[in-house]
C-alpha cells in the first residue's frame, strides 16, 4: 500500500505541477488584458470589462464542453486504445473549431442587443470594439484546450507549461508594445488588446500542435491519417461527456454572477468590496482548478485501465492534497487579510475605509468555505475521470442553485444581513455541492470495485 500511495502521489505531483502552472499564466493572460485596458482609459475599462464578460460566458462554457477530450483520452489510454485515443484527439479540434464558430458568430451579433439588456450605448459600443477581434480568440484556444487535455492525459503535460508561459509573455509584450507604439506600430486601443489576445491564443495553439507532430514520444497516435472529417460515434462520446461538463461550468460561473448582481443591489461599497474579495478568491482557485484536471486524468488512466481501486486511491489523494492546499489559504485570509486587500488598494486611504473594512471581513467568510469549493473542484475531476458529466452536474446545479442562490438572497435580503449575507450563501451552496460530489464519488467508486472486491481489498489493505 506504501508504495502504491507513494507512487500515486508522485505521478499526480508531476501531473499537477505543470497544469497548475498552466492555469496560472492564463489568469495572468486575462490580468494583462484588464491592466492595459487600465491604461488607456476609464471608458475603456469599462467597455473592455463588459466586452469581457460577454466573452467569459461562451467561453466558460465551451470550456467544459472540451474538457471531455482530456477525460476520454485519459479512460483510452489506461485501456491502451492508442486508436481510440486518436480518433478522440482528430474529432475533439473538430468539436473545438464547430464550437468557436458559432460562440465567435454569438459574440459578434451582441452589439444591438447590449443597449436593450441596460448596457450604456457609450460602454456597449467600446465593448464591440474589444469583443469583435477578441471572438476571434475562440478558435484557437479551444483548440489548444484540447490539445492540452491530449498531451497531459499522456502524461506529458510539460509543453503545456511552457507554452502557456511563453503566450502569456508574448501577450503582455504585445499589448504594451500597441499602447505604447514601439517600433512605430499603431496605437489600436480595445481592438488592438483583442486582436493580441486571438493571435496569442492561435500562436499557442499551433505551437503546440507543432511539438505533438514533430515529437518522437507521440508517434504512436497518426494524428494527420483520417482527421479529414469528424466521426459521428466519437462526437456523440465527447458531447455525451462534454455538454454536463460545461453546463456545470456554466451554472457555477452563474452563481458568483448572481452574487455580484446581489452585490450591486446593496450598494457600490459593497459591491467594490465584494470585487476585491472575490478576485482573492478566484486567484486561489487556481491551485484546486489546475489539481482537478490532474486527478481528472490519473482516475480516468486507471478507471480505463480497469483498476478502480487504484482511481479510488487517486481521487482521495487529490482530494487530501487539495484540501490541505486551501487550508493554507483559509489561514492566509484569516491572518493576513488587511496585506491581501492592500494588494488592490491603497488600504491606507481614508476613501477606502469602508471598503477596506467590509472586504476583510468577507475574507473571513471566505476563509470558511475555501476547503469547499477546492473540495468541489477536485471531487468534481475525479468524478469525470470515471467519464461522468451527469452526476456532476445534477449535485453541481442542485447545490449552486437550490441552496447557494436562495440562501444568499434570503440571508441579504429578508434576513438583512447584507454583503455577509451573500457571502455565507455563497459558503453554504459550496458546503452542500463538495459533499455531495464527494459522496458521490465514493458511491460510484464502490460500486466499480464490487467485481474486484478482492483484489482492491489487497491492495488498499
Amino acid at each position: 500500500m506504501k508504495k502504491s500511495l507513494g507512487h500515486e502521489l508522485g505521478a499526480l505531483l508531476r501531473l499537477a505541477g505543470p497544469l497548475i502552472s498552466a492555469q496560472l499564466a492564463h489568469a495572468l493572460m486575462i490580468f494583462t488584458d484588464t491592466l492595459m485596458m487600465a491604461m488607456l482609459g476609464p471608458q475603456q475599462l469599462a467597455g473592455g470589462a463588459l466586452g469581457a464578460t460577454c466573452y467569459f460566458i461562451f467561453s466558460i462554457f465551451c470550456t467544459g464542453v472540451i474538457a471531455a477530450v482530456g477525460s476520454l483520452v485519459a479512460i483510452r489510454h489506461g485501456a491502451g486504445d492508442s486508436g481510440g485515443v486518436t480518433r478522440l484527439i482528430q474529432n475533439g479540434l473538430w468539436l473545438a473549431m464547430l464550437l468557436g464558430i458559432v460562440s465567435a458568430v454569438c459574440l459578434n451579433g451582441l452589439g444591438p442587443l447590449l443597449p436593450h439588456l441596460g448596457q450604456d450605448p457609450g460602454a456597449a459600443s467600446q465593448a464591440m470594439e474589444f469583443l469583435r477581434p477578441l471572438s476571434l480568440a475562440l478558435p484557437g484556444y479551444l483548440c489548444f484546450m484540447a490539445l492540452r487535455g491530449f498531451t497531459s492525459a499522456i502524461g506529458h503535460p510539460g509543453p503545456v507549461m511552457a507554452i502557456s508561459i511563453g503566450g502569456t509573455a508574448a501577450n503582455f509584450l504585445i499589448n504594451y508594445a500597441l499602447i505604447k507604439g514601439w517600433f512605430g506600430l499603431p496605437s489600436l486601443g480595445l481592438s488592438g488588446i483583442g486582436m493580441t489576445t486571438a493571435l496569442v491564443s492561435s500562436a499557442m495553439a499551433l505551437a503546440l500542435a507543432l511539438y505533438i507532430l514533430m515529437a518522437p514520444h507521440y508517434r504512436l497516435y497518426t494524428l494527420r491519417q483520417g482527421i479529414g472529417r469528424p466521426q459521428r460515434s466519437e462526437m456523440r462520446a465527447l458531447l455525451r461527456l462534454g455538454l454536463p461538463i460545461g453546463g456545470t461550468y456554466a451554472a457555477e460561473q452563474g452563481l458568483f454572477t448572481f452574487a455580484t448582481l446581489c452585490m450591486g443591489a446593496l450598494g457600490s461599497t459593497q459591491l467594490a468590496a465584494h470585487q476585491i474579495a472575490i478576485q482573492t478568491v478566484a486567484l486561489a482557485f487556481i491551485v484546486p482548478q489546475g489539481l482537478s484536471y490532474a486527478v481528472t486524468f490519473r482516475v480516468g488512466l486507471h478507471y480505463g485501465a480497469g483498476h478502480p481501486h487504484l482511481s479510488r486511491l487517486s481521487g482521495h489523494l487529490g482530494m487530501g492534497l487539495g484540501a490541505a492546499l486551501m487550508l493554507v489559504f483559509a489561514l492566509l485570509f484569516w491572518l493576513l487579510p488587511e496585506w491581501i486587500i492592500g494588494l488592490f488598494l491603497d488600504r491606507h486611504d481614508p476613501a477606502f475605509a469602508e471598503i477596506v473594512t467590509l472586504a476583510v471581513s468577507l475574507l473571513a467568510i471566505a476563509a470558511w468555505f475555501e476547503l469547499f469549493d477546492g473540495l468541489q473542484s477536485i471531487a468534481m475531476g475525479a468524478i469525470r475521470g470515471l467519464n461522468d458529466g451527469r452526476t456532476t452536474f445534477l449535485i453541481g446545479l442542485s447545490g449552486y442553485w437550490c441552496i447557494g442562490a436562495p440562501l444568499a438572497w434570503l440571508f441579504a435580503f429578508p434576513l438583512g444581513w447584507g454583503a455577509h449575507g451573500v457571502w455565507w450563501g455563497l459558503a453554504a451552496g459550496l458546503a452542500v455541492t463538495a459533499t455531495g460530489l464527494v459522496l458521490g464519488f465514493e458511491w460510484k467508486t464502490a460500486r466499480l470495485q464490487r467485481p474486484n472486491a478482492a483484489e482492491g481489498a489487497a491492495c488498499l489493505s
